[in-house]
């Protein structure tokens, strides 16, 4: 048999990882990588760590399924990718194993509710857009003003006299550079 290897993260900075880490020396773990910032943007790089770790016949064991995913479609992905490299993942509070038939079970249920979750996002935003241009909503980027966009165009086609970069004209004119250099190639200037 492989290797026990822990996994703990918390969601705020004043949250303590000692109880994850407690559970997962418990159930056997050799070594165990924690997350200690917290955030959805400072991305996860001791989960990282840990599944660079990870060989196969190892386990990777979590504490609860939340701490490991953000989300069921996360949740499948990273667990269909350790399957694949034949690694077992654990969930101790929940108390799945995924290497076992039930916890393979419950990996499919889980997967199944992750494609419904996806589709019926699809459909409400579907749904949502058609309502919206029923009711002559403009979808998408809001238009440049057309005047603002001759100016831009007039500054730029005049900038060795006036001195001015493109990013002077694009925060006078308000029309964002690449704007002002398709329209300009577009008249070839």
């Amino acid at each position: 048999m492989g290797e026990l290897v822990g996994y703990a993260r918390v969601s705020t900075l004043d949250q303590d990882h000692a109880l994850q880490v407690e559970q997962l020396e418990k159930y056997g773990c050799t070594k165990i990588f924690y997350e200690k910032k917290s955030g959805k943007n400072t991305g996860r790089p001791e989960l990282q760590k840990a599944l660079e770790y990870l060989r196969a016949g190892d386990k990777l064991v979590v504490y609860k399924i939340d701490r490991l995913a953000r989300s069921t479609r996360d949740l499948h992905n990273i667990v269909h990718d350790l399957q694949e490299k034949g690694i077992g993942v654990v969930f101790i509070k929940e108390q799945i194993d995924f290497s076992t038939a039930a916890g393979k079970l419950m990996f499919t249920m889980l997967g199944a509710i992750a494609e419904f979750e996806r589709e019926l996002i699809n459909e409400r935003t579907k749904e949502g857009r058609e309502r919206a241009k029923e009711q002559g909503k403009h979808l998408g980027r809001k238009g440049q003003d057309t005047k603002e966009i001759k100016r831009a165009l007039k500054l730029f086609a005049e900038r060795e006299k006036n001195g001015l970069s493109v990013n002077d004209i694009a925060k006078q004119t308000g029309v964002p550079r690449s704007t002002i250099y398709a329209k300009a190639k577009e008249i070839g200037d």
